[in-house]
Order: structure tokens, then C-alpha cells, then sequence
């Protein structure tokens, strides 16, 4: 039992540095936190997946200015005590972590507090703390590309373009499903916001985790008669919503999910019953003909090295994953123009990364995402560093492109944040960064 966990790391480095594992190759230890058991293990694996074949695609291309990226995984099965086991006991794996990726809101919530200490950053895109887009108060965490409110706001700006405008949706009522715990109720403050600005009802429905049954929630869906819905859910949860929709005889053209809700394992089951079900994309959706995508195909699958099956690639939460890495991957290329090109970067130098990111079109167009992406800027005080999202829509059998560009609305959204990042501040005793710190 010993020998196999010695041999463990070396089998992880050999696979993450496409077959080298030479003693004298630097690598950049990037740690995985994956869901590929439990209630969201159809959602997380092809993330997880992703995550790693772009990695891998990284060392193909010659790693970050020569230096190779280490993955190695640690199952938490969305728990968030094994999520934070987990985080202890990789955060000093080979040489140190670089940064993590909890892929769930409550790991987020446990490390957040512990981060600092550790001088390990967190990227949290699309969940985790709406917050943590303060980079004022939250030095260490980055919600890159979107978050939960930025996910809301656009949700129902979509909802309100197809109404006609705001001035529509006055009197209408929303009802909110979501998942009863840190995750679902990350949602609430901007719908919220929303319905005091506009005039609608909101309707809030929690499910209990993990959310196979729902059958009650439905029943009052029917019984109130809402005029959308709007979908926080994560795992199996999702496709049992949609299931009991179709059973209620709910519209799912008035259905409407956030990011965490709109992947191709939540419809597949349902296939056709599921058509004009809808949800929100930050950034990205499915893109099976992206450049980044063919050249995984190309460098990785191509050579049997591919982390899962070939038909998932480019699919929602497998383009997820590979966003995720790229992100991690940019940050330590950033950081590495200022402390050294071509160096392994310590956590806190990838923090500053991470800080000062500025993926213009140009660069994600040569990184292979194009028509992906739109451009990704930070900075001390906004560790979002974009905003934008569309929505795509289930035509049956798969996802189709259903608006134009959206942008959350900053100025409603970022009094919350502020004012949600300071009420933090003050429970834990923190000073907002000075403009010196902003430079370290």
C-alpha cells in the first residue's frame, strides 16, 4: 500500500507532462478538487476532464515559457469537509500549490478564510462568493469571467427582452427553484434587487440536496402558476426539475438556468420533451469547433492521452474545465513576466497573476478560443475581470446560441458587492488594501 501511494504523484506527473516525468523537469503543481462521484459527478467529471486535457495541451505546446503543469486530483464528491481534506493535503504537494479550483461553493466558503494564511489563491468562475469580485477586501479569491449575480442579472435581462422590456415584467411572477444550501442561496440578492426595481412576485422554491425528489415543488409550481422560472440547480438536480416539468406540463420555454444549470447531461435523458429549455453562458457554451478544442483533439485524444472520452470534448462543462485551466495557466504566464520568465511561480506570485490578467481578443484568438471568450482584464479592485454572458437554448438534442452578448449591469451589481464584501470585512476584521498593497 505504501509503494502504490509513493508511485502515485510520479504516475500523475508522467500523465499531466505528456510522458516525461524527468526529475529535472520544472512543473507548475496545479491541484484538482473533482466531483467524479456523488450527486454532481454526471456535471463535474467532464469539467474535471477538460481541466486536465488542456493541461496537457499546455506541455504539448511547451509549457508555460518551458515549465510543465502537474495535475493531481483529490475526490470531495461536492462534500465540503472532504473538500477541505483535500485542500490540506495537497496544498504542499510538489513544491506547493498553485492555485485551486474548489468547483463548488461550499469548499469555496471553508478555504476562503483559510486562503490567506496559506498564500494560495482560489479561482471560483461562475459560484463561490458574488463578493470575492472585490479585490479590495478578498486579496485571494477570483471569481474570473462571472459570478452568481452577473449570472441572475443576465438571466433575467434574457427574461425581460423576451417580455418586452422591464416595464413587462411588472406584475408577472418568478419563480425560483433552487438548491437549498450556500450555492442556491448565492443567487437570491440580485434576483431580489431585481424585483424591487421592476415590480415582480418571486416565487422562492428550495430543494433540498441532493434533489431527486421534487415532486412537491413542482405540485406548488402548478399550484402558483408562475409566469417563468428561473433555475439555480447543480447535478442531478437539474434533470429531475426538467423531468418534473415536462410530468406538470410546464412550459419549458418559460424555464431559465443559470450557468451551473444548462449542460448537455441535464437534457440528455429528457432529449426531445426538454426542447426550448434555456440558460445562461458566461462566456462560453458548447464549442465543439473551437480552434482549442481541434487541437486537443489533435495533440491530446490523438495520442490516447485524452483524460475521458472523446465525444464529451467541447461539450458545456468539459469547455468549462478547459476555461478553468486556461485561466489558471495565464495567471502563472502573467506572473511570470514580472518575477521571472520561464520560473515556477509560488502561490502569492500567481496571485499577482491572477490580479493583473489582461487576455485581450488577440491573445484568447492565439490561445485557440476564438469566438469563445470575450476579453478578461483585473485589477486590485476588480478580480471579475469580465461580465459578459448569453444564453443558449436546447433544441431537442442539443444547445443552440438563443441572444446576443449581455452585460450584467455594474451599476446595481456593484453597490451589492461593496457593500456584501464590507459587511465581511467587518465580521473578520479586515482593513480594505491600501494602494501600496495593491502594487505587492
Amino acid at each position: 500500500m505504501k509503494a502504490r501511494s509513493l508511485a502515485l504523484p510520479l504516475t500523475l506527473m508522467a500523465l499531466a507532462c505528456g510522458g516525461s516525468a524527468l526529475a529535472q523537469d520544472k512543473v507548475q503543481f496545479f491541484p484538482v478538487l473533482s466531483g467524479r462521484t456523488g450527486p454532481v459527478a454526471p456535471n463535474a467529471t467532464p469539467w474535471a476532464n477538460g481541466h486536465n486535457d488542456y493541461m496537457k495541451l499546455v506541455n504539448a505546446r511547451g509549457g508555460i515559457n518551458g515549465v510543465k503543469t502537474l495535475v493531481e486530483e483529490c475526490e470531495t464528491a461536492y462534500a465540503t469537509d472532504r473538500g477541505v481534506e483535500c485542500y490540506e493535503r495537497l496544498k504542499g504537494k510538489h513544491g506547493g500549490a498553485t492555485v485551486f479550483q474548489p468547483l463548488s461553493t461550499g469548499i469555496t466558503f471553508a478555504l476562503t478564510d483559510k486562503v490567506p494564511g496559506d498564500k494560495i489563491p482560489l479561482i471560483t468562475s461562475g459560484y463561490g462568493r458574488s463578493d470575492t469580485a472585490d479585490g479590495g477586501i478578498f486579496r485571494w479569491n477570483f471569481p474570473l469571467i462571472g459570478h452568481y449575480w452577473v449570472a441572475g442579472d443576465t438571466v433575467l435581462q434574457h427574461i425581460a427582452i423576451k417580455a418586452g422590456g422591464w416595464d413587462k415584467l411588472k406584475g408577472k411572477k418568478i419563480g425560483v427553484v433552487y438548491h437549498d444550501s450556500a450555492f442556491g442561496k448565492e443567487l437570491l440578492p440580485i434576483v431580489q434587487e431585481r424585483s424591487k426595481m421592476h415590480g415582480f412576485e418571486l416565487v422562492l422554491l428550495p430543494v433540498p440536496a441532493p434533489g431527486v425528489e421534487q415532486k412537491a415543488i413542482w405540485l406548488q409550481v402548478r399550484q402558483q402558476r408562475p409566469d417563468y422560472v428561473v433555475m439555480q440547480t447543480w447535478g442531478v438536480m437539474t434533470a429531475t426539475a426538467v423531468k418534473e416539468a415536462v410530468a406538470t406540463g410546464y412550459p419549458r420555454e418559460k424555464m431559465f438556468g443559470t450557468w451551473w444549470s444548462g449542460a448537455e447531461p441535464d437534457l440528455k435523458d429528457v432529449g426531445a420533451a426538454a426542447k426550448g429549455y434555456s440558460a445562461v453562458m458566461m462566456q462560453h457554451g458548447a464549442e465543439p469547433q473551437s480552434a482549442v478544442v481541434k487541437e486537443i483533439l489533435d495533440k491530446v485524444h490523438a495520442k490516447n492521452e485524452g483524460a475521458g472520452p472523446k465525444d464529451e470534448v467541447g461539450s458545456v462543462l468539459y469547455m468549462r474545465g478547459v476555461v478553468g485551466a486556461m485561466l489558471a495557466v495565464e495567471g502563472v504566464r502573467a506572473a511570470q513576466e514580472r518575477f521571472g520568465k520561464g520560473k515556477v511561480m509560488t502561490g502569492e506570485q500567481a496571485r499577482w497573476g491572477y490580479e493583473n490578467l489582461n487576455l485581450t481578443q488577440a491573445k484568447l484568438d492565439a490561445l485557440g478560443f476564438k469566438g469563445v471568450m470575450r476579453p478578461v482584464s483585473t485589477s486590485c479592485a476588480d478580480h471579475l475581470g469580465a461580465n459578459w454572458a448569453r444564453v443558449h437554448t436546447w433544441d431537442g438534442a442539443k444547445f443552440t446560441w438563443a441572444s446576443d452578448w449581455l452585460q450584467a449591469d455594474e451599476q446595481i451589481i456593484k453597490p451589492m458587492v461593496k457593500a456584501s464584501a464590507e459587511k465581511y470585512a467587518a465580521e473578520k476584521k479586515i482593513e480594505r488594501r491600501s494602494p501600496q498593497d495593491c502594487q505587492s
